[in-house]
């Protein structure tokens, strides 16, 4: 129990509220009905393009980001995100790391439904996927900007974690793999936007 306390005093409280609030959100859903059902997550703000093109339910864009529709989906990008996102934090401060996950998943959200649009495809999707892959996409630009190695990172380690990931969502089914590339491309550039290397990094820009 220690263990686990000392842990989570470690960790950045950004980061650490955004993990918590997934998990607070998922366990309310379950407990009000079927996070599997996709009608059921729809009407508590899972991304769907009719209903935010036609509807102007533009909100879908930001609350479908803290939706999960299984325990395993939510394990798995908390699990990513509880590293990963510290690494971010730490290094490009609080401000940098919120623009960067919220602006990353919102236009990975936005690349989905746009080649939902185009295929006539229309599925309700959500999760924290398309952010965490914006957290990924940035800490690849950090890595390349300095040149080497950051908290154990290498630019290698980081294009090989996102190369299985998108893999692994080729090869399964029910993944927004257009979520996760457009989150990853998106924190990538805002990354290059907005870290510098040599610069106090106090979380303001």
């Amino acid at each position: 129990m220690q263990e686990f306390r000392d842990f989570i005093r470690s960790r950045q409280p950004v980061n650490l509220i955004i993990v918590f609030v997934n998990i607070v959100v998922f366990v309310v859903l379950s407990f009000l009905g079927d996070t599997e059902d996709v009608f059921f997550m729809t009407a508590h703000g899972a991304n769907f393009a009719p209903l935010v093109t036609e509807g102007k339910e533009y909100y879908r864009l930001v609350t479908s980001m803290f939706l999960h529709f299984s325990i395993d989906h939510l394990f798995y990008n908390m699990l990513v995100l509880i590293f990963l996102g510290d690494v971010l934090e730490k290094t490009a401060g609080k401000l940098r790391y919120l623009l960067i996950y919220f602006g990353g998943g919102v236009i990975g959200n936005l690349v989905s439904l746009w080649f939902d649009l185009r295929a006539e495809r229309y599925v309700v999707s959500a999760g924290a996927s398309g952010a965490i892959f914006a957290v990924i996409g940035a800490l690849i630009w950090i890595v390349i900007r300095n040149k080497g190695n950051l908290e154990g990172y290498s630019g290698k380690r980081l294009v090989l974690m996102a190369g299985l990931s998108v893999a692994e969502g080729l090869t399964t089914s029910g993944i927004d793999n257009c979520a996760h590339v457009g989150g990853l491309v998106a924190g990538f550039l805002i990354s290059l936007l907005l870290y510098r290397k040599k610069e106090k990094l106090d979380g303001t820009l």
